[in-house]
């Protein structure tokens, strides 16, 4: 016991961790959530002036088609569990960016409605949102952005 605690000791010295950190994955899904990690960093910090990040932005241009949603209809639409979209929604909620009521239709339901400071922030994010895709483009160019966008869109 103590030899195997004096190993993997070992293996949280510097110079090992730094082997850890500079070895490449094979795998799709660590290298596809690595880079998720890189593109979240980097549009939350183009949406700092607008005071969302991007998931938040992504939840309000959902809402912005749609005079209301339901959390189930905004959770399919953005791909999302459902209880991700409620937590989400309610942190918009406290910040005056959405109003969550009952459905008029069916009591039972929750309805999700930007407020005029959600459109607000809309659309001051806009054309941060718009300068965080066009960065992208160039860093990986836009013919490969374009053609990732669609190789995505088929899993």
């Amino acid at each position: 016991m103590a030899e195997t605690a004096l190993r993997l000791r070992d293996w949280a010295t510097p110079n090992y961790m730094y082997i850890l950190v500079i070895m490449e994955t094979d795998c799709y899904c660590t290298t596809a959530r690595a880079a998720t990690r890189k593109m979240t960093a980097m549009y939350d910090a183009a949406l700092v002036p607008a005071g969302v990040n991007v998931a938040q932005f992504g939840l309000l241009r959902r809402l912005s088609v749609a005079t209301a949603l339901s959390v189930a209809e905004l959770a399919q639409a953005a791909e999302l569990e459902r209880s991700t979209v409620t937590r989400n929604a309610r942190v918009l909620q406290r910040r005056g960016l959405v109003d969550i009521g009952e459905s008029e239709t069916d009591r039972r339901t929750a309805t999700i409605v930007l407020t005029p400071e959600g459109v607000h922030t809309l659309r001051r994010g806009e054309p941060l949102w718009e300068e965080a895709q066009s960065r992208f483009e160039a860093q990986v160019g836009a013919g490969d952005a374009q053609a990732l966008r669609s190789l995505l869109r088929t899993i």
